[in-house]
């Protein structure tokens, strides 16, 4: 164990919804004593449940020694719950006035060395930070679902933000096996849910101009550049498509393609009927499965693609080379 994992102990997970309770999940995987809050009603039990269903998957990947289940405390009382820990993750619904509200309230509680962290996918945390007295301990991080499998999780600071605030959640972050993505200029959206978005937006005009329908879609992804990208990603992949010249051949001869207007910066309307068309696609996609039978074959599907990757990519680096 690390410094910064003997340093932080208590970990509070304020609000429950997905990726609330996969943060729960990841950080009892890991052997750490969670208190999780949220006041709605029954949060408990989908709470705990929710836990029960990743749990398996876990034990595949591999627990730390420690790690229990029994190790989680629900605590509706949201001062009692922060009051000791050393780090929180707040996860409440996206809305600008309740997270500041929230986070301003947590900042007025926590005890002065905790950290508070947002997993906000589209806030910059200078506008979270706004309203708390002391914002050099807020940040972003932003995780991705199944936030117990998937590793990436986008670290940003604020205008206010001390940059050692920063440094040892960047630390904690990979002590329990993720991959801190240090974003070091804030920006809406972040760096992946801009990337993630633009491919929905463009998703979103093929079905509703009849080009193509959501199986097609998806199926353009999967059995294509998703194949690339899980090990490259967009960049390294062009450079191999520019030979034994890389990047530099690839800009030279496909670069003024770059303006032809092939994509839509906007996305379309969301008409009711493109909604129908989304919505019924979707459910023929999945027809005869079960969210939970969808859910397992994913996480089956993320741990031997984790292996994989370490396999053929073991030296990976967010912040430097790979």
């Amino acid at each position: 164990m690390s410094d910064m994992k003997h340093a932080i102990k208590q970990i509070t997970v304020v609000g429950t919804g997905v990726i609330g309770n996969g943060w729960i999940a990841r950080f009892l995987s890991q052997g750490y004593d969670v208190i999780a809050t949220d006041p709605a009603e029954g949060a408990e039990s989908r709470m705990r449940m929710a836990v029960d269903n990743a749990w398996p998957a876990l034990e595949k990947l591999g627990l730390s020694e420690g790690a229990s289940r029994e190790r989680l405390r629900f605590e509706p009382n949201l001062e009692k719950a922060i009051a000791d820990a050393d780090f929180i993750q707040e996860n409440a619904p996206e809305r600008e006035e309740l997270k500041r509200k929230l986070l301003s309230d947590i900042d007025r509680i926590a005890k002065p060395n905790a950290i508070i962290a947002s997993s906000t996918s589209g806030y910059m945390p200078s506008t979270l930070q706004a309203d708390c007295n002391n914002p050099d301990r807020i940040i972003v991080a932003h995780p991705f679902n199944p936030v117990y499998l998937i590793p990436l999780v986008e670290l940003v600071g604020g205008k206010d933000t001390a940059p050692d605030t920063i440094e040892r959640a960047r630390i904690f972050f990979e002590s329990i096996q993720m991959k801190p993505l240090v974003v070091t200029r804030e920006i809406e959206g972040h760096v992946t849910d801009r990337l993630m978005e633009a491919i929905w937006r463009e998703a979103l005009h093929l079905v509703n101009d009849g080009v193509a329908t959501t199986e097609e879609v998806d199926a353009s992804i999967v059995y294509g550049p998703g194949l690339r990208w899980a090990l490259m990603g967009p960049f390294l992949t062009l450079h191999l498509a520019g030979g034994e010249k890389g990047m530099r051949h690839m800009l030279e001869q496909f670069g003024p393609a770059l303006k032809l207007p092939w994509t839509k910066l906007e996305a379309p309307e969301l008409t009711d009927e493109l909604s129908e068309k989304v919505i019924e696609g979707c459910e023929h996609q999945t027809e005869g499965h079960s969210v939970a039978e969808l859910n397992q074959r994913r996480d089956d599907f993320l741990i031997e693609l984790l292996e994989l990757l370490e396999k053929y990519w073991p030296a990976a680096n967010l912040n430097g080379k790979l």
